[in-house]
């Protein structure tokens, strides 16, 4: 599609990050103003949501080692790793740890500020595949629908190895109306949750179901397998999301009413 936003030959902008800081940039700010609302400290909260992304790249890149450890194999191959995204669920564990050890040094209650970053997390997301589609990376098997897409630009396949030519399942642009439509489930949510927790166990078991679902459309090599093949690894971690939003729903405290 678009893998380069401008490309002057001496420097190059690429598509993918203009869209994931323009995600990021938002998410947060929106995270703060979301905070504030509910008497949290909202600079506080943005603070801490900037070191969760970061320590969420990070993790993004870690997975995808493990995923397909063949990035080590060349220097050409390591420099593609530093420009890709990385694996969405390494990113999302990098994020937990992050965020559980700076919860304890700003002192601000875990389930509160999580349920302010939740919606945040999917808008960021939803901006994250935009630019998944426009560099052709995170591509879907082959499709004989309608709305089977093919990529064209070279660069796409010297970048993912997306295949050209061929019509494609468009897995990124599911994954970004799931996330999109759950953004907007969980900013409603929010202005209305029942139970301190619930917003985050609603993303949690959301986009576990959504992402297991779309894992059967996927077609780049990236997947990883686990129980012998029978589940990918994020279908595997889907698995995992969708448990944990169930306990912390159930298990969640009431939220105290006003007055």
């Amino acid at each position: 599609m678009l893998p380069r936003l401008i490309d002057l030959g001496f420097i190059a902008i690429p598509t993918y990050g203009v869209l994931l800081v323009t995600g990021i940039a938002l998410g947060i700010w929106l995270a703060g103003k979301r905070a504030e609302a509910a008497g949290l400290p909202g600079e506080r909260v943005a603070d801490l949501a900037f070191w969760v992304v970061l320590w969420g790249l990070v993790g993004a890149k870690a997975l995808l080692l493990v995923t397909e450890p063949s990035y080590l194999t060349s220097l050409t191959n390591l420099w593609w790793l530093l420009r890709s995204g990385g694996v969405f669920y390494g990113g999302f564990i990098g994020a937990i740890i992050a965020a559980f050890v700076l919860l304890r040094r700003y002192r601000i209650p875990f389930l509160r500020t999580a349920d302010a970053l939740a919606p945040s997390l999917a808008l960021g997301h939803f901006f994250g595949r935009l630019g998944c589609f426009a560099a052709g990376c995170c591509y879907g098997a082959e499709c004989h629908e309608p709305w089977g897409v093919i990529f064209t630009n070279p660069l796409a396949h010297s970048i993912s190895g997306t295949p050209l030519g061929v019509p494609l399942h468009p897995t990124q642009l599911y994954e970004a109306a799931l996330n999109l439509a759950n953004y907007g489930f969980l900013a409603w949510l929010y202005r209305r949750r029942p139970r301190t927790g619930a917003v985050l166990a609603a993303y949690l078991m959301v986009y576990g179901v959504g992402r297991f679902i779309i894992e059967h459309f996927r077609g780049d090599a990236d997947r990883g397998f686990v129980f012998g093949g029978a589940l990918s690894t994020s279908q595997a971690i889907a698995t995992v999301m969708v448990l944990a939003g169930i306990v912390l729903l159930l298990a969640a405290p009431k939220t105290k009413k006003e007055g």
